[in-house]
């Protein structure tokens, strides 16, 4: 198995391109040996899991390899969110941390997710200097006994997420884990941040590796939150929260007008984005970074400038977010996220995804705002006529993803849904165009965990007050961009 986004992800079952306990094996080999390479031998590693299938066999072999190879071993005592792992890695300052998942991946899949220093999940060379390892591991691995810590990382990672909270005001709050191992953790968060009136959708409360009532564990998915709108709507709920399988990533829906809607990744990363730098005072301000990837939309820049705060655009994944503040000395990351649902809301503890985290911090927004009288809704417009009306869309084709990109490289449309546009090429930083005119931009980039080529759609509109229209005309010209760039993805520009 290859190394891909932090680790190997892939189905379970024998050989040596699957998810087996000789893969994690001869992986945790490679990872001692890259950091003994490194000066880094005998340091302390975290080991970590959720509850798929094998996940503690998994778990077990990581670290009984890791202290077979002379490292100080700490071995979480049962299923964990990731984001618990990340603030684990980072609390202990340890060399490494491996969490066993597959995230939001089908049933049949597990995973092994590496974190190095920080907490940060690992880029390149690491990754291909863990693979060149791999292929080097011997036909036996030795294995050493390694008893689970007990309980006080949990309830500290516990304490400072739940002091997220600053504001006043109770919720009324509809929560799914999506049988992942998010629940028990968000429940105990949330009512230790002050918001006791929880009500979860019991049929997807507790781990299930089988995911049975859902056809994909992804809050992103269609009717993946059908059961946590319809409890929101039965209790009459203020906010309804949906965590992945892992929770390290949140979606967010509300009530509205035409009843309740899920909010897109990017609305939930403009409403953060600006509450969290709403908190800061000028100072603070001047030197924050906040930042988003380069598929995600473009208003964070601009609520990023009006709170005199630095935006950092980096390449897609959480590796390079969390890496946002590298080379700016006196600057310090205050926020990011990607439009696939990722919020990084406390980078000081977590550097990395973190939904628990975030529905503190999503919850403490909505009571803010009722306290004052408004709604998440109403910060919605606000924003929008301040900054103009965005909107955003993507697109997918499960097609030849180098053939695409080439060919979109050899002769790329002038214009997309009768837009002039021209592209800018990140070849050299990664595999990705970008198309911008007047109102429009259209990212494209093969996807990097399944084999598709994707295209992120922004539409912009002038600020006005005149939401309605400009929502409307915006929404006119996203049906015919999706069209035209899911063509472009079948057949490139000709």
């Amino acid at each position: 198995m290859k190394f891909g986004t932090a680790g190997l992800r892939g189905p379970m079952r024998d050989g040596p391109d699957a998810m087996n306990t000789a893969t994690v094996s001869r992986a945790t080999w490679a990872v001692a040996a890259v950091l003994r390479a490194r000066g880094l031998a005998g340091a302390t590693v975290v080991a970590g899991r959720d509850a798929r299938y094998h996940s503690d066999e998994f778990a077990r072999a990581t670290a009984e390899t890791f202290a077979a190879e002379g490292f100080s071993v700490v071995l979480l005592p049962r299923p964990l969110p990731t984001p618990v792992l990340a603030f684990a890695v980072r609390r202990l300052d340890a060399a490494a941390g491996v969490q066993i998942t597959a995230s939001h991946n089908p049933a049949g899949d597990n995973g092994y997710k590496v974190y190095f220093a920080g907490g940060i999940q690992i880029v390149e060379p690491t990754d291909r200097d863990i693979e060149d390892a791999m292929r080097r591991a011997p036909d036996r691995i030795s294995r050493a006994p390694v008893t689970p810590t007990g309980e006080r990382l949990i309830d500290e990672y516990v304490t400072r997420a739940a002091s997220l909270r600053r504001g006043p005001g109770g919720l009324r709050i509809a929560l799914t884990p999506l049988h992942g191992v998010g629940g028990d953790t968000a429940v105990e968060v949330l009512q230790r941040a002050g918001f006791g009136d929880l009500h979860t959708v019991a049929a997807q409360f507790d781990p299930d590796p089988d995911f049975p009532t859902v056809a994909f564990p992804n809050p992103e998915e269609p009717g993946a939150t059908d059961a946590l709108l319809a409890l929101a709507a039965e209790v009459g709920a203020d906010l309804a929260i949906a965590l992945d399988p892992d929770a390290d990533r949140c979606a967010v829906g509300i009530p509205d007008t035409n009843g309740w809607r899920m909010l897109t990744g990017n609305e939930t990363g403009w409403l953060l984005g600006d509450f969290l730098l709403s908190r800061l005072t000028a100072d603070e301000a001047k030197k924050a970074i906040v930042a988003s990837s380069i598929v995600s939309s473009q208003l964070l820049a601009d609520i990023a400038a009006l709170h005199g705060a630095r935006h950092v655009e980096t390449l897609t994944g959480f590796k390079w977010l969390a890496r946002a503040d590298d080379g700016l000395p006196g600057h310090r990351l205050r926020y990011a996220y990607e439009e696939a649902i990722g919020h990084c809301v406390d980078p000081d503890a977590v550097r990395d995804k973190d939904g628990i985290s975030t529905a503190v911090v999503v919850a403490d927004l909505t009571a803010t705002l009722a306290a004052q009288g408004d709604s998440v809704p109403d910060k919605l417009d606000a924003l929008a006529r301040r900054h103009g009306v965005h909107l955003t869309s993507a697109v997918s084709a499960r097609v030849d993803a180098a053939a695409v990109m080439a060919r979109l490289r050899a002769t790329p449309p002038h214009k997309i849904a009768g837009v002039e546009v021209g592209v800018l090429d990140l070849a050299g930083r990664t595999d990705a165009l970008i198309f911008t005119g007047p109102g429009l931009r259209v990212a494209i980039r093969p996807s990097g965990t399944e084999p598709k080529v994707k295209g992120y759609i922004e539409i912009r509109r002038r600020p006005t007050d005149d939401l309605t229209g400009a929502r409307d005309d915006a929404q006119r010209l996203m049906h015919t961009v999706e069209t035209a760039t899911a063509e472009l993805l079948q057949r490139g520009p000709n």
